[in-house]
């Protein structure tokens, strides 16, 4: 058969990326750099509500924030779209991280080593739902820069887990993100199944 009309007869297939992390670690911006569509942003002025609450010292210019999700959309090929889900950062907007990562296959953590505490939270988050995720250190301008090594060291990462350098304003370094997760969740479900047919 033509391998031109096995290509046109193939359906595209869909999946489910989640980018999460501590509050403004780049995840809005991430999702807008990569996005072929408009994302779909909810983000609402920063308020008096974050005193107390957020930690706004390391990024004080900073005057939104996600309230409920960013969403965006990247077709990978001709028959693999990914559909993104950016999770609000703020703690007290937590409680809606179980419905957007319903279904999804893998999840992107972003980190700033400015702020490395604010990552152990989403980590443990991922680790306890069993959802394959990267860690993708976003490099801000002007800040410290530390190794990858230095970095999995201090976040106490698992050797299997990937952990790569990420410029959350740039496409080609975003998609680089996305599709590292798109791999690390394949190889994930392959293990899977092998240990379940053994």
């Amino acid at each position: 058969m033509d391998s031109a009309v096995t290509s046109a007869n193939r359906k595209a297939a869909s999946t489910k990326i989640v980018v999460a992390g501590g509050f403004g670690v780049g995840k809005t911006t991430l999702v807008g750099a990569v996005s072929e569509i408009q994302p779909l942003r909810t983000e609402a002025l920063v308020t008096n509500e974050s005193a107390g609450v957020d930690n706004l010292d390391a990024v004080p210019s900073k005057a939104t924030t996600t309230v409920a999700m960013d969403f965006g959309r990247l077709t990978l090929g001709e028959d693999l779209i990914l559909y993104l889900f950016g999770t609000p950062g703020q703690r007290r907007f937590w409680f809606m991280w179980d419905d957007l990562c319903h279904g999804a296959i893998g999840a992107i953590v972003l980190v700033d080593t400015a702020r490395l505490d604010e990552s152990f939270s989403p980590l443990d988050y991922f680790e306890a739902k069993g959802l394959p995720f990267i860690v993708a250190v976003n490099n801000f301008n002007g800040v410290e820069h530390y190794t990858l090594d230095q970095v999995r060291a201090a976040l106490s990462l698992p050797a299997q887990v990937p952990i790569i350098g990420v410029d959350a304003r740039d496409r080609d370094s975003a998609k680089t993100a996305l599709i590292r997760v798109t791999e690390y969740a394949l190889e994930h479900l392959t293990r899977s199944l092998s240990a379940g047919a053994s």
